[in-house]
């Protein structure tokens, strides 16, 4: 009778290491396919690159629209009749132009969407529009 309970009790005590193993063997399988092989076997003389000044940012030109209607471009006073030409001006001096567009906050929507088809008709094709970012718990 004590052979019996031994044996059942003998049992319950071995640690079973196969998961573990495969665990191992799995992990094993993933470090070498994900590690990739590092090439030096040629020798090379690899050319050198010459050192280049970056070219300046483009300037930006400007056209703002105060809270009263009035129309400045780069600081210079205008009207939207003349602005067109200025801007016509402008792109064929430099094809690659950039206009921002600054609107007071009680400047009329209907005032700066009419500049953005001004710049549309001037075949200005970098415009972007200036906003001020929202202060702490502003909404």
């Amino acid at each position: 009778m004590k052979k019996c309970s031994q044996t059942h009790h003998h049992s319950l005590t071995e640690l079973n290491i196969t998961p573990l193993l495969d665990l191992a063997f799995v992990l094993l399988v993933i470090f070498i396919i994900t590690t990739t092989p590092i090439v030096n076997d040629l020798d090379l003389n690899l050319p050198s690159a010459a050192r280049r000044d970056k070219e300046p940012p483009a300037k930006a030109n400007y056209v703002t629209v105060t809270g009263t209607g009035s129309i400045f471009l780069n600081k210079q006073e205008t009207d939207f009749a003349n602005l067109h030409a200025q801007l016509v001006e402008l792109r064929t001096a430099d094809p690659d132009l950039s206009v921002i567009v600054r609107g007071d906050a009680k400047t009329r929507y209907e005032r700066i969407v009419d500049i953005l088809d001004l710049l549309q008709q001037a075949n200005v094709l970098k415009v972007n529009l200036a906003t001020e970012p929202l202060k702490q718990g502003e909404r």
